[in-house]
């Protein structure tokens, strides 16, 4: 069953969506909804839905701004008024763009469509070890690289950016996805934003203002949040 999220700002179209979507009981489950981007984030963070039912305007910032804030990639299902915004929803991980008022009939269409790729989706859970090699395909260039050779990983939007000798290639993947099968003798997060593989690792800097970047051998300096600072010294203590 996939788990779902609903957010609009609109309160009656927000119930009446969920209420519809309660026709697909056992493929969709709504776990949560919210009005606005600063209420969204926390619950998607914390929830990690399978999909997000998603408006474009909302007040406070729009959802293609939202969608930039996550560290993983559900897929989205577009709910709005406005047919303007179709071309740019694709650039997201987008299962169907559906305009206001939606019908049961087209928001089965849009279920149907999301079910098809849930069954359609590789699922290669498969734990890699630091002498796996990966097959990388970034549009038409195709990457056969050794885990050890990748500097660090950077979460961009729907993307994650990996940096490997002196190269980057985009996949189409969640950052959680691809960290649950690094090993973490030798992949560490240091923020919502970056993992570093620790054998290119040279040094941990403080800041003038008190924030930890962390040092690698190429030079590239990365933030290292509050929260895993302390968990990365402990890591790299005797």
């Amino acid at each position: 069953m996939l788990k779902a999220m609903v957010i609009e700002d609109s309160r009656l179209a927000r119930e009446g969506l969920i209420r519809m979507l309660g026709a697909f009981e056992g493929v969709i489950e709504v776990v949560g909804a919210a009005d606005e981007p600063e209420a969204a984030l926390p619950l998607i963070q914390a929830l990690q839905p399978d999909v997000l039912f998603l408006d474009i305007h909302l007040p406070g910032g729009s959802g293609f701004e939202l969608l930039g804030q996550l560290d993983y990639t559900p897929k989205i299902i577009f709910t709005t008024a406005f047919a303007e915004y179709a071309i740019r929803s694709f650039e997201f991980n987008t299962v169907d763009y559906l305009l206001k008022p939606i019908s049961q009939d087209r928001l089965a269409m849009a279920v149907a469509k999301l079910t098809a790729q849930q069954a359609e989706a590789p699922q290669d859970n498969s734990p890699l070890s630091l002498s796996s090699r990966i097959f990388i395909k970034d549009g038409d260039a195709c990457h056969l690289i050794a885990l050890s050779s990748i500097r660090y990983l950077e979460s961009c939007k729907n993307y994650v950016i990996v940096y490997f000798d002196d190269k980057r290639a985009y996949v189409k993947k969640s950052m959680n996805s691809i960290e649950a099968r690094l090993p973490d003798a030798h992949f560490f997060r240091i923020s919502r934003q970056h993992i570093v593989n620790l054998n290119h690792l040279i040094g941990i800097e403080e800041t003038l203002n008190f924030a930890w970047k962390a040092v690698m051998d190429d030079r590239k300096t990365l933030e290292i949040s509050r929260r895993n600072l302390l968990e990365l010294k402990e890591k790299l203590s005797l």
